[in-house]
């Protein structure tokens, strides 16, 4: 079967004007440009579009007319100002870029919106957007946060203990993922001594940011390179396969294409 034209860059100028007639369904793919680990390409803003683009292919197939615009690549900015060559944007920055991609859809009548979020730092930024336009226009934007969803999935992929061992930045689910849809970018060679029980001011480290005072977490201002080894956090990368990924990405996909359905009934 050929695969149908999703990516709004890919279309001329005149088949635009005729999509947006039909008021079709556009998913904004969010990522972010840091480190994801030694053996991770940084643009994982890679992955957020390929899953993008895998959602618009099955719902335009299941004859839900859906297409991707072209993805931002550069998240907000939160842990990862330590990384080398890595881009951030501020959240104010990003807030009124976000506000902008919004707003020129929602001029031409382009109301069946989602987001599909790459990037943890992006989360209340995307919130205070959305909420912002549903107060003004009554449009409700949802945000599906592709990382978190996965990992929800991952216990029932994988089994609890290996998803516990293998969650966290630097590993899975963006790892597993990665193996399978970019496996050309993956490169476990590169992937050092891993350091799986992390201390930051003296305290042990929970996640970004968090450390465990006798069994209670503290939030301290320190940036990933204080709580994570060259990228990687918690979980232990090894653990990935592409075989999981592809799994994942399945049900990524799955749960996309029912959002799709939903926001056009909602939208109808």
């Amino acid at each position: 079967m050929t695969k149908a034209t999703v990516h709004m860059a890919r279309l001329t100028a005149a088949e635009m004007r005729e999509a947006v007639v039909r008021n079709p369904v556009i998913l904004l793919p969010l990522g972010s440009f840091e480190d994801q680990g030694p053996h991770m390409p940084m643009g994982d803003y890679l992955l957020a579009d390929a899953v993008a683009e895998r959602i618009a292919q099955e719902a335009t197939q299941a004859g839900h007319e859906t297409y991707v615009a072209p993805v931002l690549p550069f998240g907000g900015a939160d842990f990862f100002g330590y990384m080398p060559g890595g881009i951030a944007l501020s959240q104010t920055t990003l807030q009124a870029v976000l506000s902008d991609m919004l707003e020129s859809l929602l001029r031409h009548g382009l109301t069946r919106l989602v987001i599909l979020n790459g990037h943890g730092g992006n989360c209340t930024m995307i919130h205070d957007v959305t909420h912002s336009i549903m107060r003004k226009s009554g449009v409700i934007i949802p945000s599906f946060y592709l990382w978190r969803v996965a990992a929800t999935i991952m216990p029932h992929i994988m089994g609890k203990e290996k998803a516990a061992l293998s969650g966290g930045h630097g590993a899975n689910p963006l790892t597993s993922i990665g193996m399978h849809l970019l496996p050309e970018c993956i490169k476990p060679e590169r992937l050092i001594a891993l350091d799986l029980e992390k201390t930051a001011w003296g305290l042990k480290v929970v996640d970004f940011g968090t450390v465990d005072l006798n069994g209670v977490p503290v939030s301290i201002p320190l940036e990933g390179d204080s709580t994570a080894t060259h990228g990687v956090g918690k979980g232990n990368p090894h653990l990935c396969s592409a075989e999981d990924g592809e799994r994942l990405t399945a049900k990524l996909v799955e749960y996309g294409v029912q959002l799709v359905e939903h926001v056009i009934k909602k939208a109808s």
